[in-house]
């Protein structure tokens, strides 16, 4: 963790003063329901939706728990596009990201609530921060296991995300890849298309999301509301040692910070944002589903 991210600690709910995003494009989301099987090659038209993800668990395990709130990070961007597919021109494994947003305390979905999503890409750089990011690609061989050793000597450059820490850092280009916010349907369920993130240096593979409520969608975008969840969402290790076969998260020479090793990650399963994560064994290539429960309180 770095010095940044001990100083903020976790970030709750705040109101936001005409919190605007530009809209891009229009028509409403499509989310398939939960259960069924995973169909690769879901990527290969607009019009194409893949099978859905299994929910993280049944309502009686999930509805009456609060998902873990977790530090936003400084590289979030309070004007994203609203759009379901984040991944413009960004190479990397097809990731179907589906979310399921319910109020903890009823157990009913919420529907019209907006969710934004960003991430690094397959080489641990962030949109709007490429040069403060510390992306490792340039070749090499892909990590596997546990780091062996302890890390030693002064880290040099910017500090990196951390997932979750320090003061906001103000964008530094007008990149805004693998970033969107995007609206739930009625039965609380709003569905991404993206890559299977990357790493950098002293964070696990993670994607960062919010989820807004109480705003109001215009042909502009989503203005007002108020935040009511700040937190990350995780992958297992068997799918991120099998991502790292693939190109080019193969030449990513960052050494990888583990799921049990991250600062971040609270350690308590899919109420802490561990996503439930569906591929072809042997065939990673060709896509990943993930999906998740979000328990919030819309209220507080």
């Amino acid at each position: 963790m770095t010095g940044q991210e001990a100083a903020q600690g976790p970030k709750h709910k705040r109101d936001l003063t005409r919190r605007k995003v530009v809209a891009a494009g229009a028509g409403a989301v499509v989310a398939a329901g939960v259960g069924g099987t995973f169909a690769a090659g879901a990527f290969a038209g607009e019009g194409t939706e893949a099978a859905p993800v299994k929910a993280s668990g049944s309502a009686g395990e999930v509805c009456y728990e609060l998902t873990s709130e977790t530090t936003e990070g400084p590289y979030y961007i309070d004007a994203d596009k609203l759009r379901r597919d984040v991944t413009e021109d960004q190479e990397g494994i097809p990731l179907t990201l589906r979310l399921k947003v319910i109020d903890s305390e009823t157990c009913k979905p919420l529907a019209n609530a907006a969710v934004d999503i960003w991430h690094c890409n397959a080489l641990g750089v962030y949109s709007g921060y490429e040069s403060m990011s510390n992306g490792g690609g340039g070749g090499g061989t892909p990590p596997s296991g546990a780091p062996t050793s302890t890390p030693t000597g002064t880290p040099t450059g910017a500090p990196p995300d951390g997932g979750g820490g320090g003061g906001h850092q103000e964008p530094t280009d007008d990149e805004r890849y693998l970033r969107g916010t995007w609206r739930t349907d009625k039965r609380g369920l709003v569905e991404f298309r993206t890559v299977f993130p990357g790493w950098y240096q002293g964070r696990c593979v993670h994607i960062h999301t919010k989820v807004h409520v109480n705003g109001t969608w215009t042909d502009a975008g989503y203005e007002g509301g108020t935040t009511c969840h700040t937190g990350q969402l995780f992958f297992d290790e068997e799918s991120v040692l099998a991502s790292a076969e693939v190109e080019p998260y193969s030449t990513n020479t960052t050494t990888r910070t583990t799921l049990d090793e991250d600062t971040i990650y609270p350690g308590n399963g899919t109420q802490g944002g561990l996503l439930k994560v569906q591929y072809r064994k042997n065939a990673v290539s060709k896509g990943v589903v993930a999906g998740l429960t979000i328990g919030v309180d819309p209220t507080g």
